[in-house]
C-alpha cells in the first residue's frame, strides 16, 4: 500500500500502468486460451481459464489499492476523477478478458474451418487494438514531462488514432465473421450458434474499450 502512494508522488500513471500491466497479462492469457482452442486442447483451455480468472483478481486487487491511496485535496497534474475514470475503463479490460476465458469453457467447440482463417484474424486485430491502447498508457510519463504537449503530444494522437483504425477493421471483421457464422447454422447445434456469437461480442469489446480508454487519454490533451 505504502508502495503505491509513493508511486503516485512521483507520477499519477505509474500506477495505472502497474494495473495496465496486470490487464495485459489477462488478455495474453486469454489469447493463449484461444490458441488451445484452435489446437482442440480442451484441458488447456480449462485450466487457462482459471488463470485468467485468478489474473482478473489480481487486476481488482491492484485497482482497490490504487482507489485507497489516490491523494486527496493536493495538487496533481491530472485530475483525480481523470485518474479514477482511466482505472475504470482499464478495469473493464481485465473484465471482459474473464467473460471471453469464461464463454470458452461452456462446452467443448471447434471453429469450423469455413471461419477459422476470419476468426484468427478478429482475434489478433482486437487484441492489437488492445496493445496499442497499452503502449498509450505507457506513453504518459514522457507526455507528463513535455506538459502534454509538443511533439510527444502528437505521437500520442496518432497512437489514439492507430487505435481508432483497429477497432474500426474489428468491427468489418466482426460482421464478416457474422455473416460466415449464419453460413454455417446447418452444420452447427443451435447452442454453439449462440455461443459463438456471445464470443465474438466478447472478443470485439476488446477493441471497442481500448477505443474508449485511448479517447479518454486524447481529452486529457485537449483540456492541457
Amino acid at each position: 500500500m505504502r508502495t503505491i502512494a509513493k508511486l503516485f508522488g512521483h507520477s499519477p500513471f505509474v500506477p495505472l500502468q502497474g494495473h495496465m500491466d496486470k490487464v495485459t497479462q489477462c488478455v495474453d492469457k486469454v489469447e493463449t486460451q484461444i490458441e488451445a482452442l484452435l489446437n482442440q486442447d480442451q484441458e488447456a483451455v480449462v485450466r487457462l481459464a482459471d488463470e485468467v480468472a485468478q489474473l482478473e483478481h489480481e487486476a481488482d486487487e491492484i485497482k482497490y489499492d490504487i482507489q485507497s491511496q489516490l491523494p486527496k485535496g493536493i495538487f496533481m497534474p491530472v485530475a483525480r476523477d481523470s485518474i479514477l475514470e482511466i482505472l475504470a475503463i482499464q478495469d473493464s479490460l481485465a473484465d471482459k478478458a474473464e467473460n471471453i476465458a469464461v464463454l470458452l469453457t461452456i462446452k467443448k467447440l471447434t471453429v469450423p474451418e469455413a471461419f477459422l482463417t476470419q476468426f484468427k484474424n478478429f482475434v489478433n486485430t482486437n487484441v492489437q487494438a488492445f496493445r496499442a491502447v497499452g503502449r498509450i498508457i505507457h506513453e504518459m510519463d514522457e507526455l507528463l514531462e513535455t506538459g502534454f504537449g509538443g511533439a510527444e503530444a502528437e505521437k500520442v494522437r496518432q497512437m489514439v488514432r492507430d487505435v481508432a483504425r483497429l477497432e474500426h477493421e474489428g468491427d468489418q471483421l466482426q460482421f464478416d465473421l457474422l455473416k460466415a457464422l449464419v453460413a454455417q447454422e446447418q452444420q452447427i447445434s443451435v447452442s454453439s450458434f449462440f455461443l459463438w456469437d456471445k464470443i465474438f461480442l466478447q472478443i470485439s469489446t476488446l477493441s471497442n474499450i481500448s477505443e474508449r480508454l485511448a479517447h479518454r487519454i486524447r481529452r486529457l490533451l485537449e483540456l492541457k
